[in-house]
């Protein structure tokens, strides 16, 4: 499975005075380790709808099977899970249906997913035509919001370029809305770099169609890039409809990040969909990092 930051390095070397050619991305936002010792009791005592992106186990997915995961994660507590294993139809290998029988046959609930292409009007044809096998395989899975996951940008990159990548947000998220599915977009950190006198974050928030384009903030990319998640989800709420939870390894382990006030300017928004999400691990233990992740979620305040 390509990860995501294989994929922004790939498609920054690929990309020489304009936008890549598509490629399919099974970018898996959305383990292996021994299981939590207070997995079971973290799961008997959760009451709040804590999300999960999948990528946080994505070793565990590629060692012992999707399954397995949904089993552990459904033990530690979590509730809402968002995917990152779409290709070709199907959801980590699976037809859309069976996947999700899995999942709310462990009383959780799938309600987003990371996938996507990168584009060229010359290969629009192609593009839309994977977009409506991959449009038919999430609604069949049931889920509110479909995410890409990060677009190719380098120093050649131009705001004409980024104009077509709105352009082509808002075709795909037509698409999707006949379909009763959201679409939109997940940041990084380099999207809070400028061209020309704008931040690419800003460009992209003010030149989407915001009838069919919604975005999902990645508060910790946010404040690396030099924003602020809480400021942003403040000024513009009706275009943030979902929320990546995250920290530089484990959720609250760093100290860098402040979620009271995320969490507070959430609520105030109405945002009820929001995802862990654990790229990188203290002892390089995938599951019990995403367990000490819920564990400081479940016992916080500001968590309802």
């Amino acid at each position: 499975m390509q990860n995501r930051r294989d994929f922004i390095r790939k498609a920054s070397m690929m990309l020489t005075g304009g936008l890549v050619a598509p490629q399919l991305l099974t970018l898996t936002s959305c383990g292996g380790g021994t299981k939590s010792a207070s997995g079971g009791d973290a799961a008997a005592a959760a009451t709040k709808n804590i999300g999960l992106q999948l990528y946080s186990l994505r070793d565990m997915v590629n060692e012992e099977g999707i399954q397995a995961v949904l089993e552990a994660v459904a033990k530690m507590g979590y509730k809402n899970l968002e995917t990152a294993g779409y290709g070709n139809g199907k959801v980590y290998g699976l037809p859309p249906a069976e996947f999700k029988k899995m999942v709310t046959d462990l009383g959780m609930k799938c309600t987003s997913a990371h996938l996507g292409q990168s584009y060229t009007k010359e290969k629009d044809a192609e593009v839309m035509s994977w977009w409506d096998q991959a449009i038919d395989a999430h609604q069949q899975l049931g889920v509110k919001y479909i995410i890409q996951p990060s677009m190719p940008v380098n120093d050649a990159t131009t705001q004409d370029d980024l104009k077509m990548y709105c352009d082509y947000f808002a075709a795909v998220g037509y698409k999707t809305a006949a379909a009763s599915i959201a679409f939109g977009y997940h940041n990084h950190s380099f999207e809070f770099r400028k061209i020309g006198d704008q931040l690419i974050f800003d460009f992209l928030l003010d030149n989407v169609s915001k009838n069919h384009v919604c975005f999902e903030l990645d508060v910790y990319w946010c404040q690396e890039g030099g924003g602020n998640p809480a400021a942003y989800l403040k000024d513009r709420p009706s275009q943030f409809k979902a929320v990546h939870i995250k920290d530089e390894k484990e959720i609250g382990a760093s100290g860098k990040m402040d979620f009271k006030p995320i969490f507070d300017q959430m609520y105030a928004n109405n945002i009820k969909d929001w995802y862990v999400e654990v790229e990188q691990y203290t002892n390089n233990d995938p599951v019990a990092s995403v367990q000490q992740s819920f564990d400081y979620l479940n016992k916080a305040d500001y968590v309802k």
